[in-house]
């Protein structure tokens, strides 16, 4: 059996230094049949390791209703297989640009600040998690026969919080369910994160993507003694909706990496491989200011990250450069990179022939319709990923005032009468056209994403302020919501009727003849913003709003023949085109 500690300056195996050359891969993010070609690509570009988050709110949706934990032991299984060691970071919080940073809505709904803290009901929630995940982890220890070196405490708690009661509980938690491996923490290198995210006893480890020298010198003053780690390199970076994309030159990264690895340090790439938020489980910042609190900006469902292999899985120049500066650290040749995935060959349309109006939708696959004396948040309806439709009416006879959704998050289609009457967003909150009464006020409100960093972490979506007609609240609000994951169980108890002449939004249904399955994406020009499935596999979230201007579709979706295609639009489109195209 094979031993891994932590000596005073390095790493041991089995008593003999080494350093670990690892790197973010998640396998929540790539299509399982591509975890192998993935894990074989790290090994070519010079790695030895590989490290995932593990998402709670993936993995547990609603209280007690675990789907799939065993996804992460058949990850760590195929590390072992294509000869890496394997770092797992469980958090129970995890950043990750992932909505909620991993934490379930119905924790946070109910616990607002009170989660990451020792509150008696979130460790409560926590111990109930962790009991079930980690036997996916220590049975696949090192001392095991299994690829786990590493496990790490929380997730730059530093950048969060102080409580090292709740940093404790984590601690004594992981080692009483069986961790034998080393614990570490992860943090920013500044005093407070150090000082707030540590655990007296564990190795730090710290995160930047330059400047490592006086990195490690800041790490030094905290911890004297244990081998220098930087978790996360941050080799790129990550895009938001109607924003730009991220690039960071490829020379300007391998230099950085060098610097890592002439400290004499271990480090994490993040990301070496990015993969895609499908299913609408990209996350959100509010970036402005120095506390993380301005407007909200959403994470683009792509997760390419300008990594080394990009989104599709091909190796980049970045690749290469950092192969050159891995291959000093070995004593044989690399291996070399395994043969591509097959693409599609040609383009080809879908034939979109079905469309039903949202309200239908709703009414089949959403929650029932229920009246609240004031909006209720998509926590209130169990809405973690979709829409809700709130419906009030405007009393009357009543002269025309400005309507305001107030505490809007963070999206809504306003309709009058049936009459679509604008869009309103948490910056622009009001229309602008007053109203008259009597009305009726329909306001389809969708989440672009929960707040996965900062103060605002946890934050609840929908209408969290009230709805106003001039300074009166409208009160007895019927609300029902619609989830993704209604979707699973597929769409044929939907009514789909003829197309719309005006493009309206609502579910369009099609198929797609391919003659070879292979990897392609999703081109939809002329549609707004929603959601896409084929085959029944959400492909995630479009936008006009750029910069991502199509979706990845993995080619283990994809059969021979005849495929499925669901278009979610939510706001408008002129059906100009639905293209599968060749990467």
């Amino acid at each position: 059996m094979s031993d891994f500690t932590v000596g005073e300056t390095d790493f041991l195996l089995d008593g003999r230094p080494v350093r670990l050359l690892s790197g973010a891969l998640h396998y929540f993010r790539v299509h399982e049949e591509q975890w192998r070609h993935r894990l074989a690509l790290l090994r070519a570009m010079g790695l030895n390791c590989v490290e995932t988050y593990v998402p709670w709110n993936l993995h547990e949706p609603r209280p007690g209703d675990f789907r799939d934990v065993e996804a992460l032991g058949r990850f760590l299984d195929a590390a072992r297989e294509a000869g890496l060691w394997a770092i797992v970071r469980p958090g129970p919080y995890i950043c990750a640009e992932w909505e909620n940073g991993g934490l379930p809505h119905w924790v946070t709904g109910e616990l607002g600040a009170r989660a990451r803290t020792r509150d008696e009901r979130f460790l409560q929630y926590v111990d109930s998690w962790f009991g079930r995940l980690l036997p996916e982890v220590v049975s696949r220890q090192l001392d095991r026969g299994g690829p786990v070196i590493m496990v790490q405490v929380e997730n730059e708690y530093g950048s969060y919080g102080s409580d090292a009661a709740y940093l404790a509980h984590l601690t004594d938690l992981l080692r009483a369910q069986g961790v034998t491996v080393p614990l570490v923490t992860s943090d920013g290198p500044e005093d407070h994160m150090l000082t707030g995210g540590s655990v007296p006893g564990l190795l730090a480890t710290v995160n930047f993507g330059s400047h490592a020298r006086a990195a490690f010198e800041t790490l030094r003053r905290h911890q004297a003694a244990g081998p220098l780690m930087c978790m996360e390199f941050w080799c790129g970076w990550f895009d938001h909706w109607g924003g730009e994309h991220v690039v960071r030159d490829a020379g300007d990264a391998a230099d950085a990496l060098r610097e890592i690895l002439d400290c004499g340090a271990s480090v994490n790439v993040y990301m070496a491989h990015g993969g895609t938020n499908f299913a609408g489980w990209a996350g959100a910042n509010r970036p402005g200011g120095d506390l993380h609190e301005g407007p909200l900006e959403a994470d683009v469902t792509s997760y390419d990250y300008d990594a080394p292999i990009d989104e599709y899985g091909r190796p980049t120049e970045k690749f290469w450069r950092f192969r050159e500066v891995l291959a000093a650290h070995h004593d044989g040749p690399l291996p070399e990179p395994p043969p591509a995935p097959a693409v599609l060959d040609a383009a080809a349309d879908a034939a979109v022939t079905g469309w039903a109006p949202l309200t239908a939708v709703l009414e089949t696959l959403g929650t029932a319709e229920r009246v609240h004396a004031v909006p209720p948040t998509f926590e209130d309806l169990g809405i973690a990923r979709g829409l809700v439709r709130y419906e009030a009416d405007v009393p009357g006879p009543r002269q025309p005032y400005p309507l305001t959704a107030r505490g809007l998050r963070d999206l809504a289609v306003v309709y009058v009468d049936g009459t679509r009457a604008g869009v309103l967003t948490e910056e622009e909150p009001q229309l602008k056209e007053p109203i008259a009464g009597p009305a009726r006020v329909e306001l389809w409100v969708e989440t672009l994403g929960r707040v996965n960093y900062g103060p605002r972490s946890g934050e609840t979506k929908g209408i969290t302020g009230g709805l106003l007609h001039e300074r009166q609240f409208l009160h007895g609000v019927r609300a029902r919501g619609l989830d993704l994951d209604a979707f699973e169980d597929g769409v044929d108890a939907v009514p789909f009727g003829v197309l719309p002449e005006d493009g309206a939004p609502g579910l369009y249904r099609g198929t797609v003849t391919v003659p070879g399955a292979g990897d392609a994406r999703v081109e939809l020009p002329g549609w707004t913003r929603g959601f896409v499935w084929i085959n029944g596999f959400n492909l995630g979230r479009y936008w006009s709003a750029g910069p991502q201007e199509s979706l990845y579709v993995p080619g283990p979706v994809l059969k021979e023949g005849e495929n499925e295609i669901w278009i979610l639009e939510l706001q408008e489109t002129n059906r100009a085109t639905v293209r599968l195209a060749p990467l």
